[in-house]
């Protein structure tokens, strides 16, 4: 079944389009890190030609301590963020955590993001369908796939329609995730494309105590096996050297581990098509 095409820029999801990428650091450490990283992403989506959406948070509100490190804040956070889309023309996501956020965020990303943590959020999700903009609403650890219909049901209930979904893994016993491929053509069957989170989705939330953990020798796999069940977008956090990003830097791949992974993604992708045409 195609799903509803979503247009961010020149970047479309969904509607049998190319398979898109959405990469970045998990959230923003300095102004030049953030620079360098989408620079860099932005010349390996250029070399390998793939739609290319950046992502990066100015604050993380869920971490594990409070001692963890949550960025920058929505002020420096969104201006770093305004100068990557200024400097390197591509399309921006970040993530949001209140209403009060709402509107100052729409000023500058192209999709608004809603955390797991915060799916079922009935005033946060009214809140961004009402800009107008594209959101993505990543499925809960905690929600089945068919209740993503309601949260669905919510956000066109405005009348906005740019929706796509996530599928980040669903909690598995403590300090564990796993990933049900039956979700993305769950989700999908809504009529809206959906995004696989192929980092988050080998994540060991509080894993580590203070902070989580991650398995990163598991990212490939499993997003294999999501391209194959018809996601339409692949979320992958990267960085330049994840063993010291200050935040979920086990379950990142770094620049050469996601050109090579994009690579093969995009072969699957379209064989998948041909399989299903």
């Amino acid at each position: 079944m195609a799903t509803k095409e979503i247009k961010i820029g020149t970047v479309c999801i969904g509607g049998g389009n190319p398979l898109v990428f959405i990469a970045g650091p998990c959230v923003i450490e300095t102004e030049k890190t953030t620079l360098e990283i989408a620079s860099k992403l932005k010349e390996i989506s250029q070399k390998i030609n793939i739609p290319f959406i950046f992502k990066s948070s100015y604050d993380k509100a869920n971490r594990s301590s409070v001692n963890s490190y949550r960025g920058p804040g929505i002020d420096e956070g969104l201006g770093t963020l305004q100068k990557v889309k200024e400097k390197l023309e591509v399309p921006i996501l970040s993530d949001i955590h209140s209403v009060l956020e709402i509107q100052k965020a729409a000023e500058v990303v192209d999709v608004i993001q809603i955390p797991a943590f915060l799916c079922r959020q009935t005033d946060i999700i009214i809140a961004a369908s009402k800009t107008g903009k594209p959101v993505n609403i990543k499925k809960g650890q905690f929600l089945s796939p068919w209740d993503v219909k309601n949260i669905v049901e919510k956000f066109i209930s405005t009348g906005n329609h740019n929706l796509f979904l996530t599928e980040r893994g669903e909690s598995f016993g403590y300090n564990n995730l796993v990933v049900d491929m039956r979700s993305i053509p769950v989700m999908r069957s809504f009529g809206y494309p959906v995004v696989y989170d192929a980092t988050h989705s080998v994540q060991l939330p509080g894993g580590q105590g203070s902070c989580s953990g991650g398995q990163r020798e598991f990212i490939e796999p499993l997003a294999r096996a999501a391209v194959a069940a018809g996601c339409e977008a692949v979320f992958m956090e990267v960085h330049k050297d994840p063993d010291k990003a200050l935040c979920d830097g086990p379950n990142m791949l770094d620049l050469e581990g996601f050109t090579e992974l994009a690579k093969k993604l995009v072969e699957l992708h379209q064989l998948v098509k041909e399989w299903t045409s």
